[in-house]
């Protein structure tokens, strides 16, 4: 092997503004921080978090036109370079990497990152190949060297989709909190709703899918706007754009609702909200739920599976309201407005540090911990 063969490669697709990515970016950052050399492999150089990947790590740009360019073009990568270890996380990244390296016949060690409740998204979204994505998870998945899931949840739901023995499946949180999130958390926003004396803020932030379920969210608003003034912040980007802004029209939301985009820094806005709130009709472990925690904003969340239970300690750190309940939810975060606040315990987070969830993906990448000391 080539000296100068990275100690390990993470693979995605593009570095978009997802949990998923920003979390493979913390991890990343820990991985430099304990002096091994990372690539950070894309089949497209594409996203808003390509300005925030550390000058340390290489970008390597598959620059793939097509998915069926992206295996033969990862085989010449893995070939030519010959990473220890690569970390491949969503679909169909995961399923190409564990391909390509039976290809290749080089002896890089395969670890697949589960991000998401597959029977879940398998049953609510029409696309074909999302809908073929359990039985690929079935036929690549066991060839894989290790494979990680971000919750308990999805570690049960993949194992029964695997059938692969739970065993097999290491549960590893997302890497969340960083002092990133605490430093930006104290910068301004440039928004007028943000000042003192404004009206009390739900926020809301991720992309803008069906999976996100935000028309629970606008009509619990217009509940709980008919009872306290206050106003709604959605950050994020994304299809279901147009959809949503004609509801918000329809129920007369205009002046107190703003959908602001993508945001570089949402810990900010987090910091400064009133109530955070997800209202996911499935999830894999939902980050930001952690990162307004540990900026001290309440939180109000679906039940959904999965994730939200476990970060929220059963209820305990949160409210939890069922999925598609907009009801429910509009009364959790009228309780929230009212000053019935739920303390979270900080040590509860330590597991969600980016210095945790990196040391126990250094032991299932191969790199145990003490030999990095």
């Amino acid at each position: 092997m080539s000296k100068s063969s990275p100690d390990i490669a993470i693979f995605l697709r593009c570095l978009y503004g997802g949990g998923a990515e920003r979390g493979m970016l913390n991890l990343a950052r820990n991985f430099l921080q304990q002096k091994l050399t990372v690539d950070m492999v894309v089949v497209k150089e594409e996203g808003s978090l390509l300005k925030q990947l550390p000058p340390g790590i290489r970008l390597i740009n598959l620059n793939a036109q097509s998915k069926l360019g992206i295996l033969p073009k990862l085989v010449k990568y893995l070939q030519r370079e010959r990473p220890v270890s690569m970390l491949a996380t969503l679909h169909y990244p995961c399923e190409i990497a564990i391909l390509a390296k039976r290809i290749a016949r080089v002896s890089t060690r395969i670890v697949v990152s589960e991000q998401n409740n597959l029977s879940q998204e398998a049953k609510r979204i029409p696309q074909l190949s999302v809908r073929l994505t359990p039985l690929a998870v079935k036929l690549f998945y066991p060839w894989a060297d290790a494979i990680v899931a971000v919750s308990q949840g999805v570690a049960e739901d993949l194992a029964n989709v695997t059938h692969l023995p739970r065993k097999r499946i290491d549960l590893i949180y997302n890497s969340v909190v960083t002092s990133e999130v605490f430093t930006k958390a104290k910068e301004p926003v440039n928004h007028p709703w943000f000042q003192p004396g404004e009206p009390p803020i739900i926020l809301a932030v991720g992309r803008l899918y069906p999976q996100k379920d935000y028309p629970t969210l606008i009509n619990a608003f217009a509940q709980v706007r008919q009872v306290r003034r206050s106003r709604l912040v959605i950050l994020g980007e994304g299809p279901e754009e147009d959809n949503l802004n004609n509801l918000i029209r329809e129920l007369g939301l205009e002046e107190d609702v703003a959908m602001l985009g993508f945001a570089d820094n949402p810990y900010a806005y987090m910091a400064k909200a009133t109530v955070f709130v997800l209202s996911s009709a499935w999830e894999g472990f939902g980050n930001v739920l952690v990162e307004a925690l540990a900026v001290g904003t309440p939180v109000v969340s679906t039940n959904c599976e999965s994730g939200p239970s476990e970060i929220l300690a059963s209820g305990k750190y949160g409210d939890l309201t069922p999925v598609g309940d907009s009801k429910a939810m509009a009364e959790a975060i009228l309780n929230v407005l009212a000053g019935n606040i739920k303390k979270v315990d900080f040590s509860w987070l330590n597991q969600f540090t980016s210095e945790t969830c990196a040391e126990k993906y250094l032991q299932v990448l191969g790199y145990p911990t003490k030999l990095l000391a």
